[in-house]
C-alpha cells in the first residue's frame, strides 16, 4: 500500500511540473535580458551574437525598470550604464507597452554611445527624462536629440 500512494504522489508531482501556476514576469528586475536599440558598436556586437545585456542593478527605490529608468547592464564582459526606453510590463495610462525591453546605452554623464534610435519612443519619455536632466545634473536631452520616430 506504501508503493500504491507512493506511486500516485509521485505522478501528481510530475503532472504539477509540466503545469506553470505562476505568471509570466515581464518586469525588468536584476539578471533581466534587455535589447539594445542605439547603433553603438558595443550593442550591434552583442545583439548579432545573440548575446544580448543583463540587467544588473536598477536606479530606482523599487528595484523595478520603468520607462526612463536609469540601469546598469552587463554587456560583452563589460559594465555599461543605460536608458529604459521601452518595457514589456504593464503600462500607466497612455504610456505605450512595448514587444521587447529596449534600452539605449549611455555614459557616466548621460549622453548615448550611439547616433541613432532604431525604433520608436512614447514621447511620455521627453517630460521624464526632462525632469530627471533638472535634478540628476546629468544631460539626457541628447538621447531625445536623436531619437528620429515617437509614439
Amino acid at each position: 500500500m506504501l508503493r500504491k500512494s507512493f506511486g500516485i504522489l509521485h505522478q501528481s508531482t510530475s503532472l504539477a511540473r509540466t503545469i506553470h501556476t505562476t505568471a509570466v514576469c515581464n518586469e525588468i528586475r536584476k539578471l533581466a535580458r534587455l535589447r539594445v536599440v542605439d547603433n553603438s558598436e558595443i550593442g550591434k556586437r552583442a545583439m548579432a551574437e545573440g548575446k544580448p545585456p543583463k540587467c544588473i542593478h536598477v536606479y530606482n527605490k523599487q528595484s523595478v525598470g520603468m520607462i526612463g529608468d536609469k540601469v546598469l547592464v552587463a554587456i560583452k564582459g563589460q559594465k555599461k550604464k543605460g536608458i529604459l526606453v521601452g518595457c514589456k510590463q504593464f503600462q500607466k495610462p497612455k504610456i505605450p507597452k512595448f514587444d521587447s525591453n529596449n534600452l539605449v546605452l549611455i555614459d557616466d554623464n548621460g549622453t548615448p554611445l550611439g547616433t541613432r534610435i532604431h525604433v520608436p519612443i512614447p514621447t511620455i519619455l521627453r517630460t521624464i527624462l526632462k525632469e530627471k536632466t533638472q535634478a540628476k545634473g546629468a544631460d539626457y536631452t541628447k538621447l531625445l536629440g536623436i531619437a528620429s520616430r515617437f509614439v
